[in-house]
């Protein structure tokens, strides 16, 4: 019988001839011509909200939802809260979807990314809203001239007062779950919200924070920290490449490795109510460490409902 079939396929292409040929490739004139461009790529599960800041200012919310939310309209979620959302916001996306395995391995949870205000650069945007202070404009090479420092204060007030709020009246979270997730300037950010203001986000994610920022202003700001309410849960994470040891990975200026180290005991007797803790990844420098903090802490933060499965 297999044999009849064999026969059966090399009589059908024989008959076919010409028709069953394959087309030339196209050339390269063609192949452009033919193809439409589309501008942007549209990721499924996600939309925008333009959020006004009463002082003038327009940004967007980026919101991508688990994939069983409108199977389960009773069920309320966390929230992740992810800064430099250019970046960030694809990436812990698809952690989620990928690594999370849609609630085994992470616990679902509602995904809000935050990309720099409109009409700014990353860069404009990020240096105002995650630093806490102007600093004097030296070393060289650690501040840049062309943009404002110093906005953190008003920037935490706007998540706050409105975008935090209209997170929560639109779709179904839990406040009391709120976790916030951010690297380097982003992850500044999250410490000083977390010394100033720290029952806005019940777990804080800080990958690589800019400790140094200002003369190390966050850890000098520790002694008038604000008491937290409730129990409060600090990762810290820094790459085993930030120090300053000669090799194109390591810091050139910055013991990152020791300032983390230094801010976590800090954080630990300080009498507040944190569970802190500090890991160091080994083999990451400063722009390869966050896609596996994010990965790890997620899983630590919200594990799902298991047993993990991987893949």
């Amino acid at each position: 019988m297999q044999r009849v079939r064999v026969w059966s396929v090399l009589a059908c292409l024989a008959l076919a001839g010409c028709a069953m040929s394959v087309a030339p490739p196209a050339t390269q004139k063609e192949a452009r011509e033919s193809a439409t461009a589309v501008p942007g790529v549209v990721l499924p599960d996600t939309e925008s909200l333009r959020v006004h800041d009463p002082i003038g200012r327009d940004y967007a919310l980026w919101v991508a939802l688990p994939a069983g939310y409108a199977a389960h309209p009773q069920k309320r979620y966390p929230v992740v809260y992810v800064t430099d959302a250019l970046y960030s916001f694809p990436l812990v996306r698809s952690v989620r979807n990928l690594v999370g395995q849609q609630g085994v391995n992470i616990e679902d949870f509602i995904l809000v990314g935050l990309p720099p205000q409109e009409g700014l650069t990353s860069k404009q945007s990020r240096s105002r809203d995650y630093t806490p202070s102007d600093p004097v404009r030296t070393p060289a090479g650690y501040y840049s001239d062309d943009v404002t420092y110093g906005g953190a204060a008003h920037y935490r007030d706007f998540l706050a007062d409105h975008a935090l709020p209209l997170i929560d009246a639109r779709y179904r979270t839990d406040p009391a779950r709120r976790v916030f997730a951010g690297h380097s300037y982003g992850a500044l950010f999250g410490a000083y919200v977390l010394t100033t203001q720290p029952d806005m986000f019940g777990t804080y994610i800080l990958s690589s924070p800019s400790l140094w920022f200002d003369q190390g202003l966050l850890p000098r700001m520790q002694d008038a920290a604000v008491m937290p309410s409730q129990p409060i849960r600090v990762l810290l994470s820094v790459g085993g490449y930030e120090t300053v040891k000669p090799g194109p990975r390591y810091s050139t200026g910055n013991d990152m490795l020791r300032q983390a180290a230094d801010f976590a005991g800090q954080l630990q007797r300080s009498g507040r109510k944190l569970q802190v803790e500090n890991i160091v990844i080994d083999g990451e420098d400063h722009l390869t460490v966050y896609p596996r903090v994010i990965t790890r802490a997620l899983l630590q933060v919200l594990p799902g409902e298991g047993p993990y499965t991987g893949g």
